[in-house]
């Protein structure tokens, strides 16, 4: 992902926000044979307050990447959607595609048994917690003999990155008043109505001025 001085995300808290509300990760490596791609949730490190993440793949996965042995990069998307030229008024304009982005480059540690099944816990009630009767892994119908084989057919991992790219192409090259005609249009009936997008972009946008519209 190209970087550009206007729209780089480089606040770790922001960052960690990205991460935590998109947790499905698209895991990119690059084998002798070609590049692969994979797709799993990931989850921000409870013990750590940087940028470490934690997750699984299922076997052979981790043969097809070279799990520990090679860089890895999770990518994360975060809300992202077209943007009309009609929004910004009479003047020359084109189309464009605003969105947030995070890179995390890497080599994984491999995780032990004990820990892997920690985080396959986590992920389990971080996704079954929203619901009225979560099914948490440990509670009956499954045993212990079904979670084992369970955690057998996966490899869990820690990535702490050592390269981060962030994006968050938010039209803050536009004036003020450009940026809230494209959130009141995407607030609008339509079909590129985007309320999520137009949050991301109110709070770049408030960050950016302090909050003064």
């Amino acid at each position: 992902m190209r970087q550009n001085p206007s729209f780089t995300l480089a606040d770790v808290a922001e960052i960690r926000r990205v991460i935590d509300a998109n947790p499905w990760a698209t895991v990119v490596s690059a084998p002798e044979d070609g590049l692969v791609a994979s797709h799993y949730a990931v989850l921000l490190d409870d013990d750590r307050d940087d940028l470490t993440v934690v997750g699984h793949v299922g076997r052979p996965d981790d043969a097809i990447h070279g799990l520990g042995e090679r860089e890895i990069l999770l990518a994360f998307q975060g809300p992202h959607g077209y943007v009309s030229p009609g929004w910004y008024g009479d003047v020359p304009a084109v189309p464009t595609w605003n969105y947030t982005a995070v890179h995390l480059s890497g080599v994984p540690e491999i995780l032990s048994t004990a820990e892997n099944l920690r985080v396959l816990d986590a992920l389990v009630a971080r996704f079954e917690s929203r619901l009225p009767d979560p099914r948490l892994m440990w509670e009956r119908p499954n045993d212990g003999a079904f979670i084992e084989r369970l955690e057998s057919g996966t490899v869990g991992f820690r990535l702490t990155p050592t390269k981060v790219v962030a994006k968050r192409k938010l039209s803050q090259n536009k004036p003020a008043e450009t940026i809230e005609a494209v959130i009141a249009a995407l607030h609008a009936e339509g079909p590129y109505a985007n309320a999520a997008l137009a949050a991301e972009m109110r709070r770049a946008q408030d960050a950016r001025t302090g909050g003064r519209a």
